[in-house]
């Protein structure tokens, strides 16, 4: 199988199950049983199968909540990175205000004049 469409295991993989569950179907009640003993092994399977389904579906709920919770460490992670940076950016913004005012004020001041020299 060339692995260029990741659908195409998954179809494969479905197509497979759901072939077999029909193969499965078809063979109990084409055997040669009688109706009682083939409707109970089709009770029996059709409660495996929901008991299995039962455990994947709790499986996959499992891996969902644990992706959810790895995102949501992630998001918190990158939320305080982002507030450190804004914090850091603020602080430079400050300063590079302050070192602006005192370079104005330098400039706006006349210039002073030597004081005079007694002889």
């Amino acid at each position: 199988m060339s692995n260029k469409n990741g659908g195409d295991f998954g179809s494969f993989f479905a197509g497979f199950f759901i072939g077999g569950l029909i193969g499965a179907g078809a063979a109990l009640l084409l055997a040669p049983q009688s109706g009682e003993e083939t409707r109970e092994q089709i009770r029996q399977q059709s409660m495996e199968l929901q008991h299995k389904a039962e455990e994947s579906l709790d499986e996959a709920r499992q891996k969902a909540e644990a992706v959810a919770a790895d995102i949501r460490r992630r998001a918190e992670d990158l939320q305080m990175r982002s507030k450190v940076i804004l914090e850091e950016g603020q602080k430079h913004l400050t300063e590079a205000v302050e070192e602006t005012k005192k370079a104005a004020e330098s400039v706006g001041k006349p210039p002073e004049e030597p004081a005079a020299e007694v002889e």
